[in-house]
């Protein structure tokens, strides 16, 4: 399907999602998101896409919300977009597949929260990061002073967020925002072989992963170590499990058919 802000290619079993408003460095405005909401629907349809790659065209991963389309709303209009903002990438976040973050530049706001929506996040050697809302008179409103914390820890995000500093590839990578930091022209190729990578993993075990990590990080430990006994049992009803276990044993390359 064809989207107006957006491209979605296929290639060998990942979805690269490519944010393409680089006029005004791909910033969310209420098109983009819409077409962002329709786009996840689509690839969450997609059985073929076993890893979603999302990027940005030009200069800019997301260079944040449209600062022109937020200044006249009211505080009605503002909880509404901020709310639509929570739903998209919570749905990009409960997608069963992996999604990988490349982050070729500006990755500020809205951005960021996008970036941080991603299960892995991979950096360009020229990205940027920050919360910079309080210095536009508002809180992050897509997630921000929530996945934050979660990600890099309170006090590291309280101040990135009360400062509204923007940080370089190579800090966001010394506090535990991104995965790795590469040249900007190899970032692309990276992540593809990350994709690639667990492409060829067990699918049913990946989704189950992910699955046991996001319910997991919600809950006690007592709690989430049932919930990983719970998805670890189902695993041993797939014929994945069964073909995996009789590679390793044989010394054999395992043949995953996602059942």
């Amino acid at each position: 399907m064809k989207y107006a802000n957006l491209i979605l290619e296929k290639e060998d079993g990942i979805g690269i999602l490519t944010m393409n408003r680089p006029e005004a460095l791909n910033a969310l405005n209420m098109d983009v998101l819409k077409d962002l909401k329709q786009a996840v629907a689509d690839i969450a349809a997609d059985d073929e896409i076993k890893a979603l790659i999302i990027t940005g065209a030009g200069k800019a991963f997301v260079a944040g919300a449209d600062i022109k389309a937020m200044q006249p709303l009211n505080p009605v209009q503002a909880r509404n977009f901020g709310i639509f903002g929570h739903t998209i990438l919570r749905d990009i976040e409960k997608l069963e597949i992996p999604v990988i973050a490349a982050i070729n530049g500006f990755a500020l706001g809205g951005g960021c929260e996008l970036a941080m929506a991603a299960d892995i996040r991979l950096a360009s050697e020229k990205a940027k990061f920050g919360q910079p809302e309080v210095g536009l008179g508002i809180t992050p409103g897509f997630g921000g002073t929530q996945r934050l914390p979660r990600i890099v820890g309170e006090g590291i995000a309280r101040e990135l967020i009360f400062t509204a500093d923007v940080i370089d590839a190579q800090e966001a990578y010394r506090i535990g925002l991104v995965n790795h930091v590469y040249p900007a022209d190899t970032l692309l190729d990276e992540a593809r072989k990350m994709a690639v990578k667990i492409a060829k993993k067990a699918p049913v075990a990946v989704k189950l992963s992910k699955a046991a990590i996001n319910r997991g990080m919600q809950v006690d430990i007592d709690t989430a170590l049932n919930v990983e006994a719970d998805l670890f049992s189902i695993c041993f009803a797939t014929r994945d499990q069964k073909s995996g276990m009789e590679a390793f044993l044989n010394k054999a390359r395992p043949e995953y058919k996602g059942e």
